[in-house]
């Protein structure tokens, strides 16, 4: 592989992961807590609604947890391509 297609699949890499991480930001804060929070309402999680619970606490976890994948799937893109830091 050369310099170039090496940046390149790199880049592609690193695009692909930011690219599934932005999306289920979404459809957790923007998708469970205010779109579909109507459907879910039906479901309890602790007493309460399962769209109001994502949209007071849920999606705070769920991007606790982003962060903590990212990191980890970020080191392994690093390291698959020579990029790590280790």
């Amino acid at each position: 592989m050369s310099l170039d297609s090496n940046a390149r699949a790199y880049w592609s890499a690193t695009l692909g992961l930011l690219t599934k991480v932005l999306v289920i930001w979404f459809l957790v804060s923007y998708g469970a807590g205010i779109l579909f929070a109507d459907a879910i309402n039906g479901i309890k999680l602790g007493g309460y609604p399962l769209g109001f619970w994502f949209a007071q606490q849920g999606s705070i976890y769920i991007f606790i947890a982003l962060i903590f994948w990212y990191a980890k799937k970020m080191g392994d893109i690093d390291r698959k391509f020579g990029m790590a830091e280790d």
